[in-house]
């Protein structure tokens, strides 16, 4: 394979692009501008290897290119000019950080020469990103040398792995360009740099993937010991999520350990692989005797501690002798408990001995799957009876309720999708009823959030990237979190497959009204209410995005289940914040009083 190349510009674009295809490359995003006009062609030329889209807006885009990370699990490509458009992925690459995602970002930049002297579109773009990239660098000029084109090809081999290992997680190359930047001649011979330049000897050895150490733990005998412990499943999106809720399930089945199972957490999803599951853990930890009576002397936590503020709390009082399991080298524990980390996948755990009285089957949730009930332990069986309870009562709450109280939705959405649908859960209100609401299923609805710095900015976008090219998707999202990120309508003429957006549409921040600051107004609704009073139908024409106005849960569940194949639509469902906040304030302390045990 040999390509004429008309300057060192060109060539240098094209053995980058060219690495990264080799490397597995599957989506590049390129924003328009004119410092980065080597790195758009050589990256157009890679397809239809490459899914190359242009999106105006530097922060849309970059959580578009967040959202098919996330679902793909490999690394996406950013691409922006000099100046500030690099600024605009930040909030993008700080989530990816901290939700472990694979993203390289790539930005133009002005040669040295050019910079500290006024010329425009010209800012310090060394550690743009601060201390957040899992690696970043400056590339050299570009130079028409067999040697330099090795470093260029390594470099970028390592700028990929690096978004991979040791966590995933953001790169960031600084890539200074001379002109000409459009591939005209530049005054260079290349012709013999060409005639040495054999692709096949040049990338020979370049692999896609790469050695991950491979560690068994074994479960420790203190776990084995304890017949007071409890399994934490917190944040996960992991790429394959049967075999991670296996691996929970196996665990609590040897320890005969109930799971507190965050809403965002699979196996809410998979619930017929977990036995022994608690779905309703916040409303029961509400009720004060029941707090006590269910104290654990040990936790195990895998991945990230969930949302809810009344399971931290109760971690915190009662401090028990605390595990975290992730192989991620961050520090996991925001209580700054009693806590050792297993840097390890819950996967890679040994199973070592079992309890007196056997190992259970894998039945169904609640701790009816296949466990006879006199091997079961009594704190266990306290867990599962108290679960049993409290979920009937939210259920039958639920079910029988008429009005449009936004927590229904959530609830609703885990019995009515088709199933793995890939779900975007947006932050503030949304996760948390999720976690209140969310019914244990067997959908495998495959969860996705932006839960690492938890910001709503990007919401739209990173549910556009998460559903491009993928299976018929829906984002739950609040009015607030969608108005935040409206410029990821633009995408709609590059987005391939469909996103239905199920709209709460409280007008304004409901999260708020769960806060203290609530009660006093002024200042309270202007500036944490923050009402915007739009018409979001008039906001969809302008996008050419569908728009309907959901007026009961009958009509909402048949426009959830088929769900289109193609384009953009807004479900939207118009409830009443202050209402919905008193409804959780007198409704939550209730669920758990009539407990029998």
């Amino acid at each position: 394979m040999s390509i004429a190349y008309s300057n060192v510009n060109q060539l240098w674009a094209d053995i980058l692009t060219q690495t990264l295809k080799r490397l597995g490359l599957a989506c590049a995003v390129i924003c328009p501008g004119s410092r980065s006009t080597p790195l758009a062609v050589a990256f157009a030329a890679q397809r239809p290897d490459i899914d190359v889209i242009s999106i105006l807006d530097e922060r849309s885009a970059a959580f578009f290119a967040l959202g098919q990370a996330k679902a793909s699990g490999k690394p996406a490509v950013l691409v922006c000019t000099s100046g500030t458009a690099g600024a605009n992925f930040y909030p993008a690459v700080i989530e990816a950080r901290e939700s472990r995602v694979p993203l390289l970002i790539l930005t133009a930049d002005r040669p040295p020469e050019l910079r500290d002297c006024h010329s425009g579109q010209t800012i310090d773009q060394l550690k743009l990103y601060g201390g957040y990239p899992n690696w970043q660098t400056e590339l050299t000029l570009p130079i028409a040398d067999m040697g330099m084109l090795g470093y260029l090809r390594q470099t970028i081999i390592h700028a990929w792995e690096r978004t991979q290992t040791p966590s995933p997680g953001p790169v960031h190359l600084n890539i200074p360009l001379r002109d000409p930047l459009a591939p005209v001649p530049d005054g260079s011979d290349l012709s013999q740099l060409q005639s040495q330049l054999n692709f096949a000897e040049f990338f020979a050895g370049l692999t896609s993937t790469f050695p991950i150490p491979n560690s068994r733990y074994p479960i420790p005998d203190e776990w084995l010991q304890c017949d007071r412990g409890i399994i934490i499943a917190g944040v996960a999106q992991p790429q394959q999520p049967q075999d991670y809720c296996r691996a929970i399930a196996r665990l609590s089945q040897t320890l005969k350990w109930p799971v507190l199972a965050e809403g965002l957490s699979p196996l809410r999803n998979y619930a017929h692989l977990n036995p022994n599951l608690i779905s309703t853990y916040d409303l029961i930890l509400r009720h004060p005797q029941l707090s006590k009576e269910l104290a654990p002397t040990m936790v195990i936590q895998v991945g990230e501690m969930p949302t809810s503020k009344e399971l931290r709390n109760w971690i915190n009082t009662t401090q028990p002798r605390r595990w975290v399991i992730d192989p991620s080298e961050q520090n996991l524990d925001p209580l700054h408990g009693k806590t050792t980390h297993l840097r390890i996948s819950i996967e890679e755990l040994e199973e070592k001995g079992t309890r007196e009285g056997g190992q259970g089957g894998q039945g169904g949730q609640g701790g009816q799957g296949g466990q006879g009930r006199e091997s079961i332990p009594e704190y266990l069986q306290l867990w599962c009876d108290v679960e049993a309870q409290v979920r009937t009562a939210v259920d039958k709450t639920l079910g029988t309720m008429a009005e449009l109280f936004e927590g229904k939705a959530a609830w609703l959405l885990s019995q009515t999708l088709p199933p793995e649908t890939p779900l975007f859960i947006a932050n503030s209100m949304p996760v948390r009823d999720v976690e209140f609401f969310w019914q244990p299923n067997n959908l495998g609805v495959r969860s996705h959030f932006n839960r690492g710095a938890n910001g709503i900015d990007g919401t739209l976008s990173t549910a556009l990237g998460i559903a491009h090219h993928n299976q018929s998707a829906v984002m739950l999202t609040g009015d607030l979190a969608l108005l935040h990120d409206t410029n990821g309508f633009l995408i709609r003429n590059k987005f391939i497959g469909h996103l239905t957006i199920l709209l709460i549409n409280n007008n304004g921040g409901g999260i708020f009204e769960m806060l203290p600051i609530a009660k006093f107004n002024p200042p309270f609704e202007e500036f944490f209410g923050t009402p915007q009073d739009i018409d979001f139908a008039k906001l969809c024409a302008t996008y050419g995005v569908e728009h309907e106005l959901i007026n009961n849960w009958e009509q909402l569940q048949q426009k959830l289940n088929p769900l289109p194949t193609q384009g953009i639509r807004v479900l939207e469902l118009r409830t009443n914040r202050a209402h919905d906040a008193q409804w959780r304030r007198e409704n939550f302390p209730q669920f758990a009083n009539n407990i029998k045990c």
